[in-house]
């Protein structure tokens, strides 16, 4: 009988750290800006949290939020000097196109008019995320913010790229954005998706295999279980 071997990895994926945009309620994906004082915090207080797991590699979206996340959460761990970072664009958030920037509120009463909603509450709760993404794809002016389909296939590749990176039984620092945190919860664990935002520095913890993500748990801000 031929026995057939499955790698896995573990992976703490951690939201970056709360930046000016957050802060002003703007839409961010793409469009990137500093971190707060409080964000900088964030990211220390992940990097409390997580000093005493062994990571073999840490990787981030290519967002100046995210790289910045990364290195202070990794200054804390006293591995640090072993730990090779990547940084991969594939890991983003989602891009909203001509919406990037704009006033937060103001985009989901834009998006929402397709369906008679008037908030992002709203469209999420009758949608979900992924139709969502769909109907900012549609509202937007010049057709460039990503579909559901975009969206996954880059995230995907991304995933594809950190598994080709990583050895079995390792374990990774991944530092990536709120509602790609979200979504990757949605899709491999919706028991796990309260509805409640991914807030800035909270922990999801993954098993990632060579054809499957297992959520473990999500969105912790407290002692995580390792």
């Amino acid at each position: 009988m031929r026995l057939i071997f499955v790698k896995k990895v573990t992976a703490y994926l951690v939201r970056h750290g709360q930046t000016y945009m957050n802060l002003y309620n703007k839409v961010q994906g793409w469009i990137d800006s500093p971190l707060t004082e409080k964000g900088i915090q964030d990211a220390k207080n992940a990097g409390e949290r997580l000093k005493d797991i062994n990571f073999n590699a840490a990787f981030s979206s290519d967002s100046g939020r995210a790289i910045d996340t990364a290195r202070i959460i990794l200054r804390a761990n006293p591995h640090n000097i072993n730990i090779v970072s990547y940084q991969y664009p594939e890991l983003r958030e989602q891009f909203h196109g001509y919406f990037e920037g704009n006033d937060l509120n103001q985009m989901w009463q834009f998006v929402g008019a397709q369906v008679q909603k008037t908030s992002e509450k709203e469209v999420l709760k009758d949608f979900g995320l992924e139709r969502a993404r769909d109907l900012i794809h549609r509202a937007d002016l010049y057709n460039n913010a990503e579909n559901n389909a975009m969206f996954w296939e880059r995230l995907n590749f991304g995933f594809d790229k950190i598994r080709e990176s990583t050895e079995d039984n390792q374990t990774i620092l991944i530092v990536s954005h709120g509602m790609t945190i979200r979504s990757i919860v949605d899709r491999y664990a919706p028991d796990l998706d309260t509805g409640v935002p991914i807030a800035n520095g909270a922990i999801t913890k993954l098993v990632i295999s060579d054809d499957d993500i297992k959520v473990e748990w999500a969105n912790k801000l407290d002692a995580i279980d390792q």
